[in-house]
């Protein structure tokens, strides 16, 4: 039975599972051991060293949907990766072939139908295995570099939100297909039915799975790569100051795009101000980045600010 609350760190740790068994399995993925006796949340989780903050933010999005804000910086992205690569290990190495295993001893050997329902099995643990190692070869390593400080200019967590699809349907085709159709004979088929229930549980936790990913993952990695990003114009920055001037100076008009940028005018609203040609705004803004290897408003702001090209408190004030 679920007990439809808000766990927090005093809370026992004994008590979510017992309210909610389907936990469990995120324990074993979060790598908490059992045995804790009647220690509380905090108290595992600090002797284990798990997160305790992105391991209740698990805990309550799944039992109860309560998602938290997008700025909350508090989630760690080390933290949910390792529980995400610990949940593809216990799908792909346990639960797929177990499933399998289960259906070869419930199913009649030779019969047309038993041979169509692994086939369709297959095609889908064909599809799992494609969906996640694409994110283990992909996303994964992305998250690592960015957690390393060492983000990718090519690849972002967009790119992966925008491609995660769904991978349910040939599940939902497979469930139908034996409640329908099997057994024929009007006998009880324990090993059967026992099989559609894993089924229908596994249908359960991928579900689950992917909004972890897309609800509380996806938003943490948006907030690490700003976070990545505004670091890394600010070293820039750092050097550039340090070092006295750029490489190639930057000229009085070039300051004045700058300014204008910073204050978040548009290209034909630069050129209208400055009595240029929107190509000449184009060509400035493309020296400037290539001077000062600054692509980001957010670094180009630090550096007007830095280099007294704008009131710092004017511009947070207006």
């Amino acid at each position: 039975m679920k007990n439809f609350k808000l766990y927090e760190p005093d809370d026992k740790m004994i008590d979510i599972i017992s309210d909610n068994y389907t936990m469990l399995q995120g324990l074993n993925a979060f790598g908490i051991r059992l045995g804790f006796g009647d220690k509380t949340v905090s108290e595992v989780c600090q002797s284990q060293d798990v997160d305790c903050h992105t391991f209740l933010t698990v805990v309550n999005f799944l039992i109860n949907g309560y998602a938290p804000k997008d700025s909350d910086e508090r989630i760690s992205p080390r933290t949910l990766l390792a529980y995400l690569r610990a949940s593809h290990r216990y799908f792909l190495d346990f639960q797929l072939p177990s499933i399998r295993q289960k259906l070869l001893t419930a199913l009649t050997p030779g019969d047309k139908l038993a041979n169509l329902i692994l086939h369709l099995y297959d095609e889908y643990a064909r599809d799992i295995h494609h969906h996640m190692k694409y994110e283990e070869k992909t996303l994964f390593p992305y998250v690592e570099a960015l957690v390393a400080g060492e983000p990718k200019s090519d690849y972002n967590v967009d790119i992966f939100s925008k491609h995660h699809g769904d991978t349910t349907a040939k599940l939902q085709e497979l469930k139908h297909i034996i409640i329908k159709y099997l057994p024929q004979d009007g006998l009880t088929n324990h090993q059967l039915t026992a099989t559609l229930f894993d089924l229908y549980n596994t249908e359960e936790w991928l579900s689950h799975h992917s909004q972890v990913e897309d609800v509380l993952f996806v938003p943490a990695i948006r907030l690490l790569e700003q976070k990545v990003r505004t670091q890394d114009a600010s070293q820039r920055i750092s050097q550039i100051i340090s070092s006295g001037q750029p490489s190639e100076a930057i000229s009085e008009r070039e300051k004045e795009v700058i300014v204008c940028l910073v204050q978040g005018l548009i290209n034909k609203e630069i050129a209208d101000r400055l009595c240029i040609s929107v190509h000449t705004v184009i060509t400035h803004r493309r020296n400037i980045a290539r001077k000062l290897k600054i692509r980001s408003l957010a670094g180009l702001t630090l550096y007007a600010i830095a280099n007294n090209l704008i009131d710092h408190e004017i511009l947070f004030n207006s």
